[in-house]
């Protein structure tokens, strides 16, 4: 899916991130397999086939200073935003090496979504809805409460096209927009303080969210609004969540901030009723704490109710941006982390006992492409055989992929097509003669008013 990005400008999925101050990087994980980066000196596109191989798909050096890059899924369609032109998204066919169109707006871009029906460009107070088969502009929402970083969310399943974003400055309400139907589906009061994050899971039917404080994480129902869980992060003190993500299963939300620490929660089955429990002293005392709950304040007996993060990853440095991912690889659940100074890290999670998440493949994103051994771990006692130990090291023979349009394989790096069943309606092909969206050049076109070549 369309990772959650990481801000800056925001970005990446979910949020975008600037990297390092020398030779800062712009990364989105795309298509969970996939990673984009923005560098000073352009982008470059990346296939993580397996966890010991990360292929360079593309590298571009035609415009400088990137800060935005998002690649729809694993086509050849790449949407860049530069600092030299920060009013201007440009997208591009890179594989043909040529521009599809570009569109310039009032003010500097700080956010770009994209799925396979709508393209989403988000500005400080406003926020444009593209068509992305041709580009045309559906919808424009005016005079949105100023967002300075950019923050909004769009569902990567085009059957609802959901975009969620900040409805106050002051305070953490989320504003759900339906981007078929171009209306407003509901407002959602998530958190008294101002909005951070906010990320879609995979089918567009729950949206996590967190506020500025960054100690509690929710996540509501969608459309209707509903809060099924809440994550508390952590009580002493207030953290930047630059990265907040689903597993494509929904069974897993990632978060991490501008702390050494990655929480990685659980998200257990709800069920309406419980079953009866026996007749004993602990049972009785269960039920006796949960009825004395009612007559506590909702502040307190709201903190007895949050789970705690069911796995976690202690990062070896702490204050830089960084972004997740989590992923199946070689049919075992990953965490994949993009930290600011242009590394990608790989993390095995136990799926059964959580815990302490297992480093077991570092690559370097800013380098030549070619991987980088653990060194941190080549000083580390030998661990226990747990699963996340036995698991470790797999064999390099990547596994098909279930999911429609892209395999692990590197079927982007060879390619492949996205099935003409995975776009909402006509023909879809981005690497033949019949180009999508059926345009070639638009130049210095304004939102709404692009020329076709």
């Amino acid at each position: 899916p369309s990772a959650a990005g990481a801000r800056g400008p925001p970005g990446l999925p979910g949020a975008w991130v600037r990297f390092g101050a020398a030779r800062r990087a712009v990364t989105c994980f795309q298509a969970v397999h996939s990673l984009a980066i923005g560098t000073t000196t352009g982008y470059r596109l990346f296939s993580l086939s397996s966890v010991e191989q990360l292929d360079q798909v593309h590298e571009s050096n035609e415009i400088p200073d990137v800060y935005i890059v998002e690649r729809l899924f694993s086509s050849s369609l790449v949407v860049v935003v530069s600092h030299a032109k920060p009013q201007q998204m440009n997208v591009y066919h890179f594989k043909k090496g040529t521009e599809i169109c570009n569109y310039s707006y009032s003010s500097n871009i700080l956010s770009i979504r994209l799925n396979r029906q709508r393209l989403i460009v988000c500005l400080e107070e406003s926020i444009y809805i593209h068509n992305i088969k041709d580009m045309k502009l559906l919808k424009t929402i005016l005079d949105t409460p100023p967002n300075t970083t950019g923050l909004c969310a769009l569902s990567i399943n085009h059957a609802n096209s959901y975009l969620a974003y900040p409805g106050s400055a002051t305070s953490g309400e989320i504003v759900l927009y339906d981007g078929n139907t171009l209306k407003t589906a509901c407002t959602i009061p998530a958190h008294d303080g101002p909005l951070a994050a906010l990320t879609f899971n995979s089918t567009g039917s729950k949206l996590a969210s967190a506020s500025e404080k960054g100690t509690v994480i929710r996540v509501f129902s969608i459309p209707g609004g509903q809060k099924l869980y809440e994550f508390r992060r952590g009580m002493k003190r207030y953290v930047n969540i630059s990265s907040l993500v689903f597993s494509m299963d929904s069974q897993f939300l990632c978060a991490s901030s501008n702390t050494e620490t990655v929480h990685i929660f659980k998200l257990e089955h709800l069920t309406d009723s419980r079953p009866e429990e026996p007749p004993t002293w602990s049972g009785y005392m269960g039920k006796m704490f949960q009825a004395a709950t009612n007559y506590l304040p909702a502040q307190v007996s709201g903190m007895m109710n949050q789970d705690r993060a069911f796995a976690t990853v202690r990062l070896n440095i702490s204050g830089q941006r960084n972004i997740c991912a989590l992923s199946t690889i070689q049919k075992l659940p990953r965490l994949l982390v993009t930290t600011s100074d242009g590394h990608l890290y790989i993390y095995n999670l136990d799926p059964q006992d959580g815990g302490e998440c297992v480093l077991i493949k570092k690559h370097s994103l800013l380098g030549s492409g070619k991987t980088e051994e653990n060194k941190e771990n080549d000083l580390q006692p030998p661990l226990p055989q747990s699963y996340a130990a036995t698991v470790a090291r797999q064999s390099t023979v990547p596994s098909t992929s279930t999911m429609p349009g892209y395999s692990e394989d590197g079927g982007a790096l060879r390619g492949e097509v996205i099935p003409e069943h995975e776009f909402a309606t006509g023909p879809v092909c981005l690497d033949d003669e019949n180009e999508f969206p059926p345009i070639i050049l638009c130049r210095g076109g304004q939102p709404g008013k692009a020329k076709r070549s």
